[in-house]
């Protein structure tokens, strides 16, 4: 059953939500769709009250960033606000991993750290996958669109690599972790609608966890992705949600992936 991820995103200390492909480094600088009010923890006690599991915090500083510090300590505390709840990603290595488990992450999320220089760097994943295990390893397989070809982004989205999202780089990738986090990065932060053909990539993996995120605007997006990703692609809603200054329920959000699995049964 298609499940509601939800999802913490911290740039500059605060919680955010933007437009993914505006992420700078230089300057810290990002196109912002809303800034909360609220910090980290709070929104980690509102999941766990819910008792929704599986989302994540994504650091959107890079760790020579003047603001690295205080993005860290906001996901540090939204992680002792709900243990083993969340996962965490952005910056992770194997050499800060353990500080985040210990800080109470259900897993941790990996990019750049093993798609660098273009390539898949298979040292290093077997590096952090030994390090942390692959029961709590989630691969970010966030992409773009390249001349027809969703390949993997990195470095805050905008470097791209030679790996294409596939079914056969799935099949090769999933033996390394336990689940697959996606973002739709051409989409991400614009509420404009789903990127439908990924999805139906996505949809693939009948027997893997995988989680999209980019583009959900409507419920009528949400139904999209439902039948597009065929009841077992889990979904992650940012900027549109009444959470994050959009328009969606956030907590009819929760019905409507309660009710999918019944719904496509009946039709």
């Amino acid at each position: 059953m298609m499940r509601f991820r939800p999802c913490i995103d911290i740039h500059n200390g605060k919680v955010k939500q933007i437009v993914g492909g505006s992420l700078k480094d230089e300057g810290d600088s990002a196109q912002e769709n809303f800034v909360s009010e609220q910090d980290a923890p709070f929104y980690a006690a509102l999941y766990r009250r819910k008792g929704i599991r599986g989302g994540h915090i994504i650091l959107l500083n890079s760790a020579d960033s003047e603001y690295y510090s205080a993005t860290k300590q906001q996901a540090l505390a939204a992680l002792r606000e709900y243990p083993q709840g969340l996962q965490v990603g952005g910056g992770i290595t194997p050499r800060n991993a353990e500080e985040f488990l210990a800080a109470g992450a259900s897993h941790v999320i990996v990019t750049s750290y093993v798609f660098k220089e273009g390539r898949i760097n298979w040292e290093n994943l077997e590096r952090i996958r030994s390090c942390v295990g692959r029961e709590r390893l989630v691969l970010d397989l966030s992409c773009r669109k390249l001349e027809g070809q969703y390949r993997i982004v990195t470095d805050r989205w905008q470097k791209f690599t030679d790996v294409i999202v596939t079914p056969d780089t799935l099949k090769l990738l999933k033996s390394y972790c336990s689940e697959f986090l996606i973002h739709a990065v051409d989409v991400e932060g614009k509420a404009s609608g789903i990127e439908t053909e990924l999805v139906r990539l996505l949809a693939s993996l009948s027997d893997f966890p995988v989680t999209y995120a980019g583009g959900v605007g409507s419920f009528k997006d949400l139904e999209e992705l439902c039948r597009a990703g065929e009841n077992r692609v889990d979904v992650t809603i940012g900027s549109a949600l009444d959470l994050f200054g959009g328009t969606m329920n956030w907590e009819e959000v929760l019905k409507v992936c309660e009710l999918t699995e019944k719904n496509l049964k009946s039709q």
